[in-house]
């Protein structure tokens, strides 16, 4: 077997999960420092109205990416599963229904991102100050659609057979080009926040293009054939089994999302800036929590293919220990260094205050976020999908916005905006803890694989 693939059901737990980890941190790292440089370039050539209307796009965005995102996440759980379990003929089905899927996906998504985005933007109270910057935007970032949607397939694919070095290089080269790109578009070729998504757009399809040619050329068993790409009915049951509950939590969430970034709307300019500098720093604090999760349902999924029960629980609880760790680590970094970090988005000094305020509300529970995604993150990996769904809507939709339209009419404070984060994080991370503990999350899923 390539080196670059790992069957992670034998050999010591914290090496092969850690391994595995490193490159999907370190992409996310390079995919987090060049979103970044989108903001600091735009914050810093553009200024803080450019800034904001960028900022304003980032929860829509996730709502319409997040869902298929989703899909994409149940289908690397049923591909790790036959992996793991060496089913290489339903593997193959697996994988060619998935890319199918992405095809079909990408197409709806472009002409309804392009179509709707202007009109989601009023409904989000976007001021007509930043309007024209984020129409102008999100229409062009969802041009790029099919890239944004077959470059995770692609990655879920390779990730759930335990090849997590590809996607490192490819997001790194990936990001040297948006950077390259981001410069020459805004700062020479003065085509304002356009610039920025064309920028995006172009080294996404870079990034995909390269994963599609790897799975092309590879002579493992879940090498990509054209001729073969097609939806398996039976299969694609299966993956809209595990991958429907997270695609539709994702968008729930994200929905509850842009209700919140509609608070942040109604207090300005500078509140809106404020806030999306904070969202980029608050993404590397993420990072951690992405790349032990993305490792965690990957070695459940085969290790449970193989039925090594012991191994999995094993696995499940390094990587929850691992994610709470380093996120909480970078967590109390950002309550440090907040003043520092927001300036060198936004020196204007109403955008760093509510940036601040923002950082250090949040930052030191950044390990209850990471205990959340990481003991869903098992559950999926289990076939388990519904269960996280529902606990995550319940605390991080339906409490998150019930307690914002309850108590920013009654005091008008962007600080109950800051808050409710960390509220419904530990809500539900105690729900996620009486669940693990009290239910043999192990069985043999209802969602059937």
């Amino acid at each position: 077997m390539a080196k670059s693939v790992q069957l992670m059901t034998s050999g010591p737990i914290w090496k092969q999960m850690t391994f595995f980890a490193m490159p999907i941190f370190l992409g996310n790292l390079f995919q987090q420092m060049y979103n970044t440089v989108d903001t600091l370039i735009v914050g810093n050539q553009l200024g803080s109205r450019a800034l904001a209307a960028v900022s304003s796009s980032g929860s829509l965005i996730f709502m319409l990416i997040g869902f298929l995102g989703g899909i994409a996440s149940g289908a690397g759980v049923i591909v790790a599963r036959f992996f793991g379990a060496g089913d290489h003929n339903h593997l193959q089905a697996a994988i060619h229904t998935t890319v199918a899927f992405g095809l079909i996906a990408g197409v709806v998504m472009t002409i309804a991102g392009m179509a709707f985005s202007p009109q989601i933007l009023r409904w989000m109270g976007t001021p007509e100050t930043v309007m024209a910057d984020s129409v102008t935007y999100l229409t062009l970032y969802f041009s790029g659609s099919m890239a944004f949607i077959m470059y995770n397939i692609f990655v879920g694919i390779l990730q759930a057979v335990g090849d997590s070095r590809h996607p490192l290089y490819y997001l790194i080269l990936s990001s040297i080009v948006n950077l390259v790109l981001d410069i020459l578009f805004i700062s020479y070729c003065n085509m304002g926040v356009g610039g920025a998504a064309i920028a995006t757009v172009i080294s996404q399809f870079i990034s995909a293009l390269l994963c599609l040619i790897q799975l092309l050329r590879t002579k493992e068993v879940y090498r990509l054939y054209w001729n073969k790409i097609r939806l398996d009915p039976k299969m694609f049951r299966r993956i809209i089994q595990i991958g429907l509950p997270s695609g539709f939590q994702n968008s729930v969430i994200a929905f509850a999302n842009v209700i919140v970034q509609s608070n942040i709307n109604a207090f300005g300019e500078m509140a809106m800036a404020g806030y999306g500098a904070y969202s980029k720093i608050e993404g590397f604090g993420f990072l951690p929590i992405t790349s032990f999760t993305l490792a965690l349902t990957t070695f459940v999924g085969q290790n449970l293919g193989a039925q090594q029960y012991t191994r999995t629980k094993k696995g499940a609880r390094f990587g929850i220990l691992a994610s709470v760790i380093s996120a909480e680590v970078i967590g109390i970094l950002t309550f440090i260094f907040a003043p520092q970090l927001i300036a060198a988005f936004d020196s204007t000094p109403e955008v760093i205050q509510f940036g601040v305020q923002k950082a250090q509300t949040a930052a030191l529970f950044f390990f209850l976020l990471a205990f959340s995604h990481a003991i869903a993150a098992v559950l999926r990996g289990a076939g388990k999908a519904t269960v996280p769904m529902l606990i995550m809507l319940a605390f991080w939709c339906v409490v998150r916005v019930t307690f914002l339209s309850i108590t920013i009419p009654l005091t008008h404070s962007i600080w109950m905006v800051y808050i409710v984060y960390p509220l419904t994080w530990f809500l539900s991370s105690i729900t996620f803890l009486i669940y693990y503990k009290k239910v043999n999350w192990m069985e043999q899923p209802t969602e059937s694989l």
